[in-house]
């Protein structure tokens, strides 16, 4: 595993962060273990939502055209290459 090293952390940070990890049973380690990992889960979680969005907004733009699922696309590039 990783090691980081915080140094200038600010005194009323780090007494928060006893005070939470206090709070939550864990060390302040184990705490700030947590943060950092609540806080790149969520960073993820945000950016699946905005891909979503993302693609929910251009399904209505592009118009409706009938769709050829992936399996007959295969099939028809497998097809193409035995030909050649």
């Amino acid at each position: 595993m990783a090691a980081i090293t915080v140094r200038r952390l600010d005194e009323s940070v780090m007494r928060r962060l006893k005070a939470r990890a206090e709070t939550n049973g864990r060390s302040v380690e184990g705490e700030v273990r947590q943060i950092l990992s609540a806080a790149v889960e969520n960073e993820m979680e945000a950016k699946r939502r905005a891909f979503v969005l993302l693609s929910e907004r251009l399904r209505k733009e592009i118009p409706n055209r009938s769709r050829t699922s992936s399996a007959d696309l295969i099939r028809q590039d497998r097809d193409r290459d035995h030909r050649s």
